[in-house]
């Protein structure tokens, strides 16, 4: 058997446009890995199977087009033991169906390639291919197009995530965002976001990156009055994060939060910290 870790992601910045012709809306975003994670275990099976998490659909089909990349029949038991929390705006799916992808790919006779790899994780989820790196990284075009970047990581990660809050489909998200023109500007915030990372040096710099496009929430400004230095939210919500340099300030902020929802604090992952294979 072999096992992974599967972290979690927070949008330090997500600047959304119009529609591409294929469907999917242009976006820059900056896409960080925290400590947060689901543990991910991998095992030879007679057929495929997904234990752990009975609403998983993505890791299936990851491994399924891994299996047909590579001409094998996908012959694992992928166990998933969840901590992210789900259809939060962090990410979890994503990176649990990244790491199955790595564990298994490992397994093989003949692992596939890289960018092999990067388009299969593709197909699978827009978010995926991220979680196949480890490093921080801009995503760009449909938010499989990844640059790394170097950012300071040396800060404490409060997430609430807010009581009685059903996150809406990703698809009723963008449709809200068309609907009231949201795309108007996109340029221009594209380019202040990018001026904003060249000038980033420490931790309280990420303040300067403009805020979510997507989504907005009183739960950020409940964070920033309790000392973070950006809070916003995190992808299409319902996840709100504040960014805190120590982590006293951190946690006398979950106590402020705890009634608003549910309460992590976490840490980014440096880079070069990979979630590669174990056993």
């Amino acid at each position: 058997m072999t096992h992974a870790k599967a972290f979690a992601k927070i949008n330090l910045g997500l600047v959304v446009g119009p529609l591409r012709t294929d469907g999917k809306h242009e976006i820059v975003t900056v896409l960080q890995r925290i400590e947060l994670h689901d543990d991910i275990t991998l095992e030879p099976a007679a057929e495929l199977t997904v234990e752990g998490f009975e609403a998983d659909t993505i890791v299936r089909r990851a491994v399924e087009l891994l299996g047909d990349a590579a001409g094998v029949k996908p012959r694992w038991r992928v166990g998933i033991d969840k901590r992210i929390p789900v259809a939060a705006g962090l990410g979890g799916g994503s990176s649990d169906a990244a790491t199955a992808l790595l564990l298994a790919n490992a397994e093989l006779r003949q692992p596939v390639g890289s960018s092999t790899l990067h388009r299969i994780a593709a197909e699978a989820g827009a978010d995926v291919p991220f979680f196949l790196r480890d490093e921080a990284c801009v995503a760009t075009g449909d938010g499989t197009e990844l640059a790394p970047i170097a950012l300071p990581a040396d800060y404490h990660v409060v997430l609430v995530v807010p009581h009685g809050d059903v996150k809406a489909s990703t698809g009723d998200v963008y449709t809200a965002f068309d609907a009231r023109n949201g795309a108007t500007g996109f340029a221009e915030r594209a380019a202040a976001l990018d001026a904003a990372l060249a000038s980033i040096e420490a931790p309280r710099d990420l303040a300067t990156i403009p805020p979510n496009d997507l989504a907005t929430s009183a739960v950020a400004q409940e964070l920033e009055a309790a000392g973070a230095f950006r809070a916003d939210v995190s992808g299409a919500g319902p996840t709100v994060y504040g960014l805190f340099e120590r982590v006293d300030d951190a946690t006398r902020a979950v106590a402020i939060a705890a009634c608003a929802g549910r309460t992590h604090v976490t840490r980014p992952v440096e880079a070069g910290r990979s979630p590669r294979v174990a056993r």
